[in-house]
């Protein structure tokens, strides 16, 4: 297998452009630094096809934004039949209303809807709304919610705050130091941690956390967030950007019958198409009309009608089903085939995207990516999270299994024989946040 191009343009990028790519988690040097191909020049279904040429089974969906597959064609057409008609103009397109419509006819606590087009917008909207309208600036968070000053704030005067919430090493440089003291943490399914934030700091105006990612809610820990924030007058919000569409139609915690005040929807809600939504309870989201918060491209359509195609499938094809199925026998396959091979794998997470992690310490990045060095020579674009799609099939599922089985028999010898890093053709991957050189 050649991945000369993508190698070679990658090395490029990182010259013109601050750190590689406009996204961390699709830089080279969190996968397989010199070897990842990098770029593509075709995706369909669960495929992707390099610059050289080259045909791999992607497990990871573009970081779970295409929850479909790449290029669904249903959702293809409706964008095509959009940019043939226009997409933006003076007037507003009526597809915003419509889903709004659908967004709040799922959600029955919802009154009303706000659009963007990324995640880390979306969330940062939310928070203004939720400042503004609660009338108070300290927030309590659990989780990752992106790249904006609020939420990175957390690491002012302390750099560790956010090591457990996905990423280490997020340095706030460039964040005013004026919001230290604003974002303070709180670990999943802890709720002591919360409710000693709330006691200690009288002007918590936000709640925000994923509903859940990599663990199930404990002991009604849902339950317990909700009536603090209750209790307490905050605004709690949901970030369903990753986990939404998942487990149901619509948010994952209409699945633990808990319901925010806010809850923001991105990635998978439009299929690769730049979208999100901002939802909640009127009284809440009226805010919106007392600060300033508004963009000419959060009104252009192609990311509506993409989210109306995508939502619409994934309700008539059962997806979320789908999605538990093929997650389940994943899981139950790695762990069998790390079982036979003496390989120590912490086969964890929730069935829609399944996390991998390699139990062996400081050595575990090594090894993982040798694993992925391996996989990639058997055409799989592999990482930590496997995020299953409707175009993932079980026919896939048993391939990239008995290419997991090879590799792991290779992996277990070396382990045994002291030469993962031998082996390795490259350097180790990136762990959390660095700077690129």
């Amino acid at each position: 297998m050649k991945n000369k191009k993508g190698v070679k343009l990658w090395n490029k990028a990182k010259k013109i452009i601050p750190g590689g790519s406009q996204l961390l988690s699709k830089r080279a040097e969190m996968f397989l630094p010199e070897q990842w191909p990098s770029y593509f020049k075709k995706a369909k279904g669960v495929f992707v096809w390099d610059l050289d040429g080259n045909k791999y089974i992607d497990t990871l969906a573009s970081i779970g934004a295409c929850i479909l597959g790449y290029a669904d064609p249903d959702v293809n057409n409706a964008v095509k039949k959009v940019i043939d008609q226009g997409n933006i103009s003076t007037l507003n397109c009526p597809e915003e209303i419509k889903l709004a419509e659908l967004l709040c006819k799922l959600h029955s606590w919802a009154d009303m809807v706000r659009y963007a087009r990324g995640g880390g917008e979306a969330m940062a909207i939310a928070v203004r709304i939720a400042r503004a309208y609660s009338g108070k600036d300290k927030i309590a968070f659990c989780g990752y919610h992106g790249w904006q000053d609020w939420y990175l704030a957390a690491n002012l005067g302390n750099n560790k705050n956010l090591k457990e919430h996905l990423l280490p090493g997020l340095d706030p440089r460039g964040v005013p130091k004026g919001l230290r003291g604003t974002a303070i943490p709180f670990s999943y399914n802890k709720i002591e941690e919360l409710e000693n934030i709330v006691s200690k700091n009288k002007d918590i105006g936000v709640i925000i956390m994923e509903p859940l990612r990599n663990h199930e809610p404990m002991n009604n820990f849902l339950q317990k967030v909700r009536r603090i924030a209750n209790k307490s007058g905050a605004v709690l919000i949901f970030d369903e950007i990753t986990i939404g569409w998942r487990l149901s139609y619509g948010g994952a915690h209409l699945k633990y019958g808990v319901n925010p005040d806010i809850a923001v929807f991105a990635k998978g809600i439009s299929n690769g198409f730049p979208m999100a939504a901002i939802i909640g309870k009127k009284k809440i989201m009226q805010s919106a009309q007392t600060t300033f918060i508004s963009s000419s491209y959060w009104t252009e359509r192609i990311g509506t009608v993409a989210a109306l195609a995508s939502i619409g499938k994934m309700i008539n094809k059962k997806v979320p089903r789908h999605l538990l199925r093929i997650g389940g026998m994943f899981m139950r396959g790695m762990k069998e085939c790390a079982k036979k091979h003496n390989i120590r794998l912490l086969v964890s997470g929730l069935s829609p995207m399944p996390h991998l992690s390699f139990d062996y310490g400081e050595d575990g990045q090594t090894i993982k990516t040798l694993y992925t060095q391996e996989m990639l020579k058997r055409e799989f674009l592999v990482g930590s999270v496997l995020y299953v799609t409707y175009s993932l099939k079980e026919k896939h599922i048993r391939k990239y299994l008995n290419a997991a089985d090879e590799v792991f028999c290779l992996l277990g010898q070396a382990i045994k024989d002291n030469k993962v890093r031998a082996l390795l053709e490259g350097p180790t991957a990136h762990v959390g946040f660095k700077r690129l050189t």
